[in-house]
């Protein structure tokens, strides 16, 4: 609730919204009147880490972050809110400033499309989530969109959860979890710059990789839920719609 105004207190009005002073000085009762505020701010937190141009089927992760970012922006547009985005990495690497306007969306999207994740860049969830407390004072709807495959962020999502309402969209690819029957494949880290040779036609190895992303997904799950935050899980093959909107439905 916002103050709009004061006006000469009428009959039936709650006695508790009288304001003194103004009552003291015009020598009659008057009250503060109060409006809902409808005037949100959503803000973007974009992973643009190595890890995020990874992709081996209709898209990599950083195509369908840069996407879903676009639908969440437009939906704030139709509604007159304000969009704001940090980009981050193992650092934040830009700002843009909430507002309002379709020139201001339109001008988000084209940096969403351009901005060009760091070589060896990592992931620093935490850094992201302190620079949304330092800089967005007032409560926000912030959306997370990243892979999470970051160091520990439960502490960092806890305080940003008090101050804001936070969702996390993990985006994944079909390959991180499950690797194809196709041999010895040499693979390296983009983010850490680690080289490895792994055996894909053994099924051991498959299943061991099958289950590290599996534990990833529930430990970044359990994150969420203990901090009191939500979730959303999309892949890069699948369609981002139906997840969305069950989310919305859900809240």
């Amino acid at each position: 609730m916002s103050f709009s105004e004061v006006r000469e207190y009428q009959y039936g009005d709650d006695i508790r919204s009288i304001d003194w002073n103004v009552t003291a000085r015009f020598s009659n009762a008057h009250i503060k009147i109060f409006e809902e505020e409808r005037e949100l701010t959503l803000m973007l937190l974009v992973d643009v880490s190595a890890s995020s141009l990874f992709g081996t089927s209709v898209q990599n992760k950083r195509d369908l972050i840069t996407e879903i970012c676009a639908t969440l922006a437009f939906s704030a547009l139709s509604n007159n809110d304000k969009v704001g985005v940090i980009f981050f990495s193992d650092k934040v690497d830009f700002f843009i400033p909430p507002k309002k306007g379709k020139g201001h969306v339109l001008y988000i999207i084209r940096e969403l499309l351009t901005v060009a994740p760091k070589k060896g860049a990592q992931t620093n969830v935490v850094e992201a989530l302190r620079y949304l407390n330092n800089v967005i004072k007032k409560r926000s709807i912030a959306f997370i969109l990243s892979d999470f495959i970051a160091p520990g962020f439960k502490q960092g999502l806890q305080i940003a959860k008090k101050r804001h309402d936070v969702t996390g969209i993990q985006v994944y690819d079909k390959a991180d979890a499950e690797l194809p029957d196709i041999g010895l494949v040499h693979v390296r880290d983009s983010e850490t710059g680690q080289d490895a040779y792994l055996d894909t036609s053994d099924k051991k190895t498959r299943m061991r990789f099958g289950q590290r992303f599996e534990k990833h997904c529930a430990l970044t799950n359990e994150i969420f839920k203990k901090s009191g935050a939500s979730l959303i899980q999309v892949r890069t093959d699948e369609d981002y719609v139906k997840p969305l909107k069950g989310f919305f439905k859900a809240r």
